[in-house]
């Protein structure tokens, strides 16, 4: 062998070495569990059109951490503990704005300085039903909208609309202890996203009250998710 030839393999060699770390690290799209939109419509087979598939991957995508936690297991489970919880907020996926409309002006809290948008509204809108003008103030920050001045394009932009749901979801703890997100990487399991969510109004009650029936409906769905997704509930369901 040359020298030239020598010097040329060392190269490519350094250089296909050079290469190996990122050729083996997955990148998001690869990490993250993604419902096919087979999946999807069968666990919304109602819903509008509003809610599309397209809306939704784009905004999992815009949130890698997001069922990109964790084992492969704990990914599957928490889209399933995800979608089970907005189908309970959203009616499954056929409500965008909040159906009680005479609670639509209940949702300006003027505490520590707050403030409401003239002539805004901060009812529930999306997915999760996204409530108060704090928390759409804080959303839009997250993903670069004004939706204090806007709330209402929660209601008209379906990516939007999922990534305030999204947000909510990875870094609010609400009436709980933790993130949805991280109850369901930790294990302490679907009953505490649930505590996080709406734990103030339903947990802890009797099974047979009303708010023990809404419970019960985010478990069945939960249960049926994670069926369709192959992978076990695990335990710690109820709150």
């Amino acid at each position: 062998m040359s020298i030239s030839t020598q010097t040329s393999r060392i190269l490519l060699l350094t250089a296909t070495a050079a290469l190996l770390p990122a050729c083996a690290k997955q990148t998001p799209s690869e990490v993250q569990f993604l419902p096919t939109q087979a999946q999807f419509e069968l666990l919304f087979p109602q819903r509008i059109s509003f809610y599309s598939y397209d809306g939704f991957v784009q905004a999992v995508r815009s949130f890698p951490e997001f069922a990109g936690s964790g084992t492969p297991t704990q990914r599957r489970q928490e889209m399933a503990a995800f979608l089970a919880n907005i189908a309970h907020e959203s009616d499954e996926l056929k409500a965008v704005r909040e159906y009680n409309q005479s609670n639509h002006d209940k949702y300006c809290s003027l505490e520590a300085g707050q403030s409401c948008a003239p002539g805004q509204q901060y009812y529930g809108r999306g997915p999760i039903q996204l409530s108060w003008n704090y928390q759409y103030l804080a959303a839009g920050r997250a993903i670069g909208l004004d939706l204090w001045a806007d709330p209402d394009r929660v209601a008209r932009d379906p990516k939007v609309a999922w990534q305030t749901a999204l947000w909510y979801w990875m870094n609010q703890n609400g009436p709980g202890s933790m993130t949805p997100h991280r109850a369901m990487v930790s294990g302490a399991g679907f009953g505490e996203t649930i505590r996080s969510i709406n734990g103030a109004l339903e947990c802890g009650q009797p099974a047979d009250s009303y708010a023990g029936k809404q419970v019960a409906r985010r478990i069945d769905f939960y249960q049926r998710a994670a069926a369709k997704f192959e992978v076990l509930p695990g335990a710690k369901q109820g709150c």
